[in-house]
């Protein structure tokens, strides 16, 4: 039998009360009789019944992935710790939050998830806004420049690494970006990386520049 959702026992419960055959409803929408049977008697889904369970409540978990979806806009994602450290807060500080409750948390929100970072300094992520960006791509409207082969045209892109802070750090921010930057303050020593390419995919030999005092 197929996976049901909610809409499909909705569904199924608008057909029983229309013409009172509970197999057959629970069969049109693919529902365990059972399963049909015990709603019509009043129980809870089972999402509902579990929020008895739940450390914070519906709202509290909503208030807490607002602030993450905003952090994360800020280029700031929070960690999971740093999630942790702020239900506890909203709790109460001597609450305990059990070992899996993140991940549970973060199953519960769906519009949330887990993902790698690209650090980048934090001068650099300000300026990286589309008032900035966006008159760059007017050039290519021009008649000389949409005149040029794609073999000439080539972009240049710069990144750093910042000395002393791996790159493994697992941040939490919207789901719906598969890619995104966390800031960094400009208080390090930082190796930068040219990279350079053509539009029709040749490339240079990425550079990488070190601060001289460090070599």
């Amino acid at each position: 039998m197929k996976r049901y959702t909610e809409l499909d026992l909705q569904n199924a419960l608008v057909e029983y009360a229309e013409t009172g055959l509970l197999r057959n409803s629970a069969e049109n929408h693919g529902i365990p009789p059972t399963t049909l049977f015990n709603r019509v008697r009043g129980s809870e889904p089972a999402s509902k019944a579990q929020i008895i369970n739940q450390k914070l409540s519906p709202a509290m978990e909503e208030r807490l992935t607002e602030w993450i979806l905003f952090q994360g806009s800020l280029g700031h994602p929070p960690t999971h710790a740093q999630i942790r450290k702020l239900a506890r807060r909203m709790l109460g500080d001597d609450e305990n939050l059990g070992k899996r409750w993140t991940s549970r948390f973060l199953a519960r929100n769906p519009s949330i998830s887990t993902k790698r970072p690209r650090r980048i300094h934090a001068s650099r992520a300000d300026r990286a806004c589309e008032a900035v960006i966006r008159p760059w791509f007017d050039y290519l409207k021009l008649p000389g420049v949409e005149a040029i082969p794609p073999k000439y045209r080539y972009n240049m892109d710069e990144t750093g690494i910042a000395s002393g802070i791996g790159d493994n750090g697992l941040v939490v921010s919207s789901k719906e970006r598969k890619k995104f930057q966390k800031k960094k303050k400009g208080d390090r020593i930082w190796t930068s990386i040219i990279e350079c390419i053509s539009a029709d995919g040749r490339y240079l030999n990425p550079a990488v520049i070190f601060k001289g005092r460090s070599l």
